[in-house]
């Protein structure tokens, strides 16, 4: 039987859903929600199949966001950090009068390299889905590690990274490679022309999975959404640079308010 794990800490009366990336779980927000707390009512949500949600298999991405928003409050800002940010962004796209605001965290409409976009190789991802079937255990942990990559305070945030995944359930092969599969194939680039709720895009300039070339061509091709980079971020700004991030947060979250 599947069960989605989710909780809700914070009294503010903005609410604020939470959507971690591939591999990980909600434990990922540790080091903001004492911040955000008293400005927001948080929702914690581990993705399906993903930490405590159990008993999800392989999932496409309208399955997954389906799943989470049927959870979710009437009107909320939704936040998706990498993977997460698909799904937010899918959640945005298929019930736009629930969603507030978007934010998307070191995310991309199209994480998958092509002629005419920079990204990761799809023989980058493929080889991760292949090891995964070897020793997920491994390959989860060199993702990890690739997210952190450049910053002054990488060795530490790996570590943090890699407790976050060990101190919960592992994901199953299955689910991971159901998160691959839509770090692979999606494409968002298009649908998200038309959005019409605010939008902020976050980014590190040191982020070596969303090549920074991505905010130049989505500020061009999404003149709607507005996009922040932290400087001496990489794939995790939210665990580096906590301070600058909520502020970042509190900010977006002012101007849809006003």
């Amino acid at each position: 039987m599947s069960e989605l794990w989710w909780q809700t800490a914070g009294e503010g009366k903005c609410h604020l859903v939470l959507l971690h990336g591939w591999g990980l779980n909600a434990e990922v927000w540790n080091g903001i929600v004492p911040r955000l707390g008293s400005q927001f009512t948080l929702h914690l949500v581990d993705l399906p199949g993903f930490g405590r949600s159990t008993g999800y298999g392989a999932m496409t991405l309208e399955a997954m966001a389906d799943a989470v928003a049927e959870r979710a409050p009437a009107s909320a800002l939704w936040l998706g950090w990498s993977l997460g940010g698909l799904v937010a962004s899918q959640v945005a796209l298929t019930t736009p009068q629930r969603v507030a605001g978007l934010i998307t965290v070191a995310s991309s409409p199209c994480f998958s390299a092509k002629d005419d976009w920079p990204g990761i190789k799809p023989e980058v991802l493929a080889g991760f889905q292949h090891q995964l079937s070897e020793d997920y255990k491994r390959t989860v942990e060199r993702f990890l590690a690739l997210q952190t990559l450049g910053t002054e305070t990488a060795r530490q945030d790996a570590r943090l990274l890699k407790d976050v995944v060990l101190n919960q359930p592992m994901p199953t092969v299955e689910a991971l490679n159901g998160g691959l599969e839509i770090l692979k194939s999606v494409d968002l680039r298009a649908p998200l022309c038309g959005l019409q709720v605010p939008f902020l895009r976050l980014y590190g300039r040191l982020d070596g999975l969303v090549p920074r070339k991505v905010v130049a061509a989505l500020d061009d091709l999404w003149p709607h959404s507005t996009s922040l980079m932290f400087e001496k971020a990489a794939h995790a700004p939210f665990i580096s640079h906590p301070q600058a991030f909520c502020e970042a947060l509190l900010a977006f979250r002012d101007r849809v308010e006003a």
